[in-house]
């Protein structure tokens, strides 16, 4: 009688393997799938799921510094880390919100880094240009438009908390933990972030009021 090969599986398990597989690739999302294709390394995948996020990573790069100067650059290097970090997501929660904190992470850092670099004190008013999405309608667009305008007006902390807590809906724990500041000061910059943006938004509003 010969003696089966200890190293070779048996081939019940070999089939329950197959199996598992199939089942795990019939419950896959169109999204698991695509982004399967991409860590597979299919070209088309990655084209389709760049031109996708695009849109998205800029507005919210927009949303977290001041001027366009910088937006394109910061907004490719989310992306070149989005696809390098796509083997890290495990499919537990949305892939956008994944994406959006990889985003908010290389925007952060780039900012650290600009700093460093030159003195922003100086820094001219640029032309404001958001991309809009695919989806967004011409309100959504000027909405985002006059929103960013807003923000320009706030300190840097403050358009931080803002954005990180009701554009990206994260709790205050969880900013304080992404931004490596206390409890207390997350709640404070939300507090004056808030106050300082219903000023700025009623003073433009009473000014383009006075223009009719």
């Amino acid at each position: 009688m010969k003696s089966r090969d200890p190293k070779s599986p048996p081939s019940s398990s070999i089939g329950e393997m197959t199996a598992t597989s199939r089942e795990r690739l019939a419950a896959a999302s169109p999204e698991e799938l695509r982004i399967r294709a991409v860590i597979e390394g299919r070209r088309d995948a990655a084209e389709s799921l760049l031109t996708e996020l695009l849109p998205r990573v800029r507005n919210l790069v927009r949303y977290l510094i001041r001027g366009d100067q910088d937006v394109d650059d910061i907004a490719q290097e989310a992306l070149i880390a989005i696809l390098r970090g796509l083997p890290t997501w495990r499919g537990e929660g949305s892939f956008k919100s994944w994406s959006d904190r990889v985003v908010v992470r290389v925007t952060f850092a780039a900012l650290k880094k600009v700093r460093a670099d030159r003195d922003q004190t100086s820094e001219e008013p640029v032309e404001l240009v958001v991309v809009p999405s695919e989806d967004a309608t011409l309100d959504d667009y000027v909405f985002r438009r006059d929103m960013v305008k807003l923000l320009d007006r706030l300190s840097e902390e403050q358009r931080h908390a803002l954005v990180l807590h009701h554009v990206l809906e994260l709790s205050v724990p969880e900013m304080a933990e992404t931004l490596g500041i206390p409890f207390e000061t997350v709640r404070s910059r939300l507090r004056l972030g808030r106050a300082n943006l219903r000023e700025h938004y009623e003073r433009n509003s009473s000014r383009m009021g006075g223009q009719g």
